[in-house]
């Protein structure tokens, strides 16, 4: 089982939802760069459980600790180690997950695919997992923020039917947090936390979309065949937890389109060549333009749900379940931060990979 992340900004995550603790080792950082835990910890509370009403109660201080390389608050070019130890685990409420097989879950599939599983809050398979990608993702964007400035911001664009109306061009940090559903449109805001609340209270959960852009990206990042920078971003989003659907630029909405239409147009401001348009949405031929990276992730509705529903125990045997334990309504709001921090490591890694181009000054 591949637990790895990158090429040369390399991440491996480690540890199970009800185990004593979960964390992330990298590996490739650049060394001297100024880090410190509450970087780490700040990215770390965006993530955390039982931030809202609206989030699952697993009440965790997630509280992140430095194990190795760094030194007086610069990172040494080693491998940095992070963990955050586990301290609410309820394991009591899936002991009747030992043979059950929760639909849309990991567990069937596990089972099927290893002869093993950890039932306890779906081990592996938990999004409790993603700290340490959030972790990591802290330190990789401090790397790609000092060296070219990039930004990169995650938005709750959607939830269920209910669309967000928001500026990409207006788009900041502070607008995205001034409510617990990461909406800055803040009248869809109030439809989407009154809407998680309904499903909460009914027992049913929601999905939606984010979406994000990625600004100051460096020109000439990605592979142009099978590392393509858009391959790449999908890649790592696609392997978070409950995301089921990736689309960049125009995405599907691009194929309604004429090529006379859909093409952008290059001219020159200044000394540099723009796009007058971006349907691309920032990346041609698999490598980075220089113009805004715009991307959008579709997010299923927890699986977890308080009704019953039909399935099958390990010796076959149909059997009606409800589900238990503590779970998001809807998973959007706390996937923001590891939807930046997924980001944060793929351009991480390919900017790294850049410099080691032959011819690249």
């Amino acid at each position: 089982m591949s637990n790895i992340f990158g090429k040369s900004f390399r991440i491996t995550t480690w540890g199970e939802s009800h185990g004593d603790a979960v964390g992330v080792i990298i590996d490739g950082c650049p060394p001297g760069i100024d880090l410190s835990v509450e970087t780490i910890q700040e990215q770390l509370n965006r993530r955390r459980p039982a931030q809202s009403d609206i989030s699952t109660q697993r009440k965790e201080a997630d509280k992140a600790e430095i194990l190795s390389g760094v030194f007086e608050g610069k990172t040494l070019g080693t491998p940095i180690s992070i963990c955050v130890w586990n301290s609410d685990a309820k394991s009591k409420d899936y002991e009747e997950m030992r043979s059950l097989y929760r639909p849309s879950h990991a567990d069937y599939t596990y089972q099927a695919k290893y002869g093993i599983r950890n039932w306890k809050g779906g081990g592996r398979s938990s999004a409790r997992e993603t700290i340490g990608r959030v972790a990591s993702g802290a330190v990789a964007n401090l790397f790609i923020e000092k060296e070219y400035k990039t930004e990169i911001l995650a938005y709750v664009k959607t939830i269920s039917t209910i669309n967000s109306n928001v500026e990409i061009k207006n788009l900041d940090s502070t607008s995205i947090e001034s409510n617990i559903v990461r909406c800055p449109d803040q009248s869809a805001a109030k439809i989407m936390i009154n809407a998680i609340k309904e499903a909460r209270k009914s027992g049913d959960s929601l999905g939606g979309i984010i979406e994000c852009v990625i600004r100051n990206c460096p020109i000439g990042l990605g592979e142009p065949v099978f590392d393509k920078l858009e391959a790449d971003l999908s890649k790592a989003i696609l392997s978070i937890p409950a995301c089921k659907g990736f689309e960049i630029g125009s995405g599907f909405e691009g194929t309604r389109l004429k090529g006379s239409e859909h093409n952008d147009d290059f001219y020159m401001e200044g000394e540099r060549v723009r796009t007058r348009t971006n349907n691309s949405g920032g990346i041609q031929g698999g490598i980075s333009n220089g113009e805004d990276i715009i991307f959008r992730a579709a997010f299923k509705p927890t699986a977890t749900i308080m009704k019953p529903q039909e399935t099958v125990d390990s010796s076959g045997r149909s059997v009606e379940m409800k589900g238990r334990g503590r779970h998001d309504p809807c998973v959007l709001p706390r996937a923001v931060p590891i939807v930046e921090s997924m980001v944060a490591l793929t351009l991480a890694d390919h900017a790294i990979r850049q410099r080691g181009q032959v011819g690249t000054t």
